[in-house]
């Protein structure tokens, strides 16, 4: 029996054998690093790499198998194989940082941005491009649909929305900004450090159900996951910036942090008032991962930002009217103004694949505010006549006086908020069909102190506020009551707001005859409390239905269609539940819009070069509007559903290299956004009604000198509505405010390059790369207006709308490094 046995043993062996293959490599990063711990599997089996990066797998003969590369942080790869019994084979990978974490390819070689509608910006091009307040929001003013007048404002206006509709993420987490910033001088630094991105998505309109409650945009960053050592350092006379970032010798933590600071000085004592400006803004960030194996990582995002903004202003001329009819503003300060905003941030992220098909994200975040607004500012002014006499040593002087008065403002205001946030996320992949889905609680707590007036004063005798039948006769008649602020808010509030939000959404890809198609189906919910002291507790709910529908015909032009829509809802944040009197109203309704947004991509060739024409259409239609008027960047709710509005336009952008090798695009965008206020038959012009838009983001270099680049930033708006007086019927104020212009040039010498090759003894082959550059804001000196200010004259009973000029042309020097 046992010789019998043996053999048969002996027989199985050698024939289980025979049908099988071994296939055995390394795996590396980008950085041609080998991987520990690398996921290598097939069907029902596999095994990971070791310390050194190899792997040795056996694998069934004579037949087809599906060999899948899987690492945390990295893009999958698949390779089908097909060996005859006892071969071996080598195959050596090489995995790349991954690029899709929230959404990935769908169609195909189609990439999703075509797919999605979402507009992809090169980070590399983010950084380089010249700007008075450079980062991804500066390209965004780039594009069709985006407006800002302001170059020293992060914020921006999508399609007719205001500065409080868009979305910003920054790997999946919800960020935020300070409350109380009412000029763009205050207003430091975005939250979104540019040399720690590596990918930023911007949709304009449409988007899934999977991002939150805004009715307009979302900006969706991505920060790197470092796979070397590696920095950089930036320094210019508008401040500096430096990073790290490492990666630990076992591959399972990365780190990166960045240093940012910013002096505003060289724009600000620049523009037309004299005054001592000490605007400092600080802050440092964080991103961190740990992998404990192959299916779960652990992830921190920190940030630490400190603001500061001093002011003591003296005198102010502001030149204005005609040719014919100069005129000229010219004010005396006594007083200053201190601002600070300090805030906090940390999430912590769990991301863990179940399976293949199932992976899940859970994300903590705290996000942590204390700012305060104080100024006790006198301005004594004078309006008259200019002398335009050239020649005249009085040349442009006020000659004669039409009118005297004094304005001072008192503010001593305090907010502190805290945000807590808890959200899971998790997708699914089912035969083609994905299901993604979500749950979020949001706990808002807010305390903020309001204490602001203003006094009028002409010819020795105080403005009275505005009131009914009242008419203002002084100094002819003076007006005897007591005197009391033309302006005056008082107010402390105590709120706390609870968010449950959540969201269900299906994407497919099929094919319609010989067309591929995808799409795209969803609905979100939030149901919000709003609470505190004095106030009686509120709950409402809102629900969200959204769709995308793409199709790529057989064609054999390059296009792709889409069409996107559905119902977005803006519950109220803290701002707009607050009053023109400062009290909290805790019944404001949502906001709600209707989109509609058709869509074409062309891809083709030119020059024997690769170009795109993108095209978008858009219909909005909001009700329960909440209508605002905007200062500068502050934007004061009325805290009323009143009014419903529409908004409707087109985008074009094309895109792709004019110059071989460099990526510039030339956009156009059509706006007409109204809106009517509720027992009124007449529509008016909303805050961001931006007509027209031309905007051109360009690159060069020289061709006899590659290393010479120049980078152009160029916008053209056509004006915006010019405001109106505090609390007047902006019915009567529909005055533009002149077209913005504004071009931003930089010319920058490689020093070096990252693929220049030089001798290990050389000083610059310590640096990846290092360039010196020479930057012009506002090359062309164009005086650009962000605001109109409303001054009023007993004597003549005139009030004059007052220009408030932006930076004029400036001048700076940047050196950066990478190593």
């Amino acid at each position: 029996m046992k010789p019998y046995f043996f053999l048969t043993f002996t027989l199985l062996t050698w024939f289980c054998y025979s049908q099988t293959a071994r296939v055995n490599g390394l795996v590396f990063n980008e950085s041609k690093n080998l991987l520990e711990a690398v996921n290598v599997s097939y069907g029902n089996g596999g095994t990971t790499t070791n310390t050194n990066g190899f792997y040795n797998l056996t694998v069934p003969a004579n037949q087809t198998i599906t060999i899948k590369v899987s690492y945390v942080g990295y893009q999958p790869i698949t390779a089908k194989l097909n060996l005859k019994p006892n071969t071996v084979k080598e195959l050596n990978f090489v995995l790349k940082t991954k690029v899709e974490q929230i959404s990935e390819v769908i169609i195909t070689n189609e990439p999703r941005s075509r797919i999605e509608g979402i507009t992809i910006l090169q980070p590399e091009t983010v950084r380089r491009i010249p700007g008075a307040n450079p980062g991804v929001e500066n390209i965004l003013m780039t594009l069709p649909g985006v407006n800002s007048n302001n170059e020293l404002s992060t914020q921006y206006a999508v399609r007719g929305g205001n500065y409080d509709e868009n979305l910003v993420y920054v790997n999946g987490i919800q960020v935020y900004r300070p409350f109380l910033v009412r000029s763009g001088q205050q207003e430091g630094l975005s939250f979104v450090n540019t040399d720690l991105v590596r990918d930023v998505d911007f949709s304009a309109g449409g988007f899934q159900a999977k991002y939150g409650d805004k009715l307009s945009s979302v900006l969706d960053i991505k920060y790197r996951r470092p796979v070397d050592f590696g920095g950089s350092f930036e320094a210019s006379f508008l401040g500096g910036s430096a990073s790290v970032e490492a990666v630990s010798k076992n591959q399972k933590l990365t780190g990166i942090l960045g240093i940012r600071y910013r002096e505003n000085s060289l724009f600000v004592n620049a523009k037309q008032t004299d005054a001592d400006f000490k605007p400092r803004f600080f802050d440092t960030q964080a991103y961190l991962t740990y992998q404990f194996n192959n299916k779960l990582e652990l992830s921190f995002l920190g940030n630490i930002a400190i603001n500061t903004y001093d002011y003591i202003p003296y005198t102010r001329q502001t030149n204005f009217g005609t040719i014919q009819d100069p005129k000229a503003l010219l004010i005396f300060y006594e007083g200053q103004e201190q601002d600070q905003y300090e805030t906090y941030f940390g999430a912590l992220s769990a991301n863990y694949e179940v399976n293949d098909n199932f992976t899940t994200k859970t994300t903590a975040s705290v996000y942590h505010t204390k700012e305060q607004e104080f100024f006790d500012i006198v301005a004594n002014y004078r309006i008259g006549e200019v002398n335009s006499g050239f020649g005249d040593e009085d040349f442009g002087e006020v000659e004669f006086t039409e009118g005297a008065g004094a304005q001072y403002t008192h503010a001593r205001n305090k907010l502190d908020a805290l945000i807590a946030n808890f959200k899971h996320e998790g997708k699914v992949d089912i035969n083609d069909h994905k299901f993604e889905y979500g749950v979020n609680f949001v706990h808002e707590d807010i305390r903020d102190q309001l204490q602001e007036y203003e006094m009028i004063d002409s010819a020795g005798f105080f403005v009275r506020p505005l009131q009914p039948n009242f008419e203002n006769d002084q100094p002819y008649n003076p007006y005897e009551e007591p005197i009391e602020p033309y302006f005056s808010i008082r107010a402390k509030n105590s709120t706390k707001i609870n968010r449950i939000s959540a969201y269900l959404q299906w994407s497919h890809q099929f094919k319609v005859n010989n067309a591929k198609a995808w799409v795209n189906a969803g609905i979100r919910s939030q149901v919000w409390n709003v609470s505190g002291d004095q106030i009686n507790a509120n709950t409402q709910q809102v629900f969200s239905p959204r769709a995308q529908f793409s199709i790529k015909p057989k064609w054999d032009k390059d296009m792709l269609f889409r069409l996107s829509g559905g119902f977005y809802h803006q519950p109220p944040m803290y701002r707009a539940l607050r009053d023109s009197t400062g009290q909290v109203i805790p019944e404001v309704e949502a906001q709600e819009s209707v989109h509609i947004v058709l869509g074409n991509d062309y891809s083709f060739k030119l020059w024997d070069r690769p170009f795109k024409l993108v095209s978008e259409a858009y219909y909005k239609h909001l009700s329960n509007v909440n209508p605002y008027t905007i200062e500068n960047v502050r934007i004061r709710y009325r805290a009323r559903n009143d009014v419903e509005a529409y908004a409707y336009g087109l985008d074009l952008r094309l895109n792709g290299e004019f110059v071989p090798g460099t990526e510039s695009w030339f956009s156009f965008g059509y706006l007409k956004t109204e809106e009517r206020q509720i027992g009124r038959s007449e529509f008016i012009s909303r805050p961001t009604d931006q007509r027209l838009k031309f905007a051109a983001l360009f690159q060069d270099y020289v061709p006899n000198i590659p290393k010479l680049k120049l980078y152009l930033n160029l916008v053209y708006n056509t004006g915006l509505p010019g405001g109106s007086p505090r609390f007047a019927d902006p019915y009567e104020y529909q005055t533009r405010l002149p077209d913005y212009q504004r071009v931003d040039i930089g010319f920058f010498y490689a020093l070096k390059e990252a693929q220049d090759k030089l001798r290990p003894e050389h000083w610059l082959a310590k640096f990846e790369s290092i360039d010196i550059g020479f930057e012009i804001f506002n090359m062309f000196d164009r005086l650009n207006s962000i605001t109109n200010t409303f001054v009023r004259d007993a004597t003549t009973r005139n009030q004059f709308a007052i220009p408030n000029f932006l930076s004029p042309r400036v001048f700076n020097l940047k050196l950066r490094t990478r190593f």
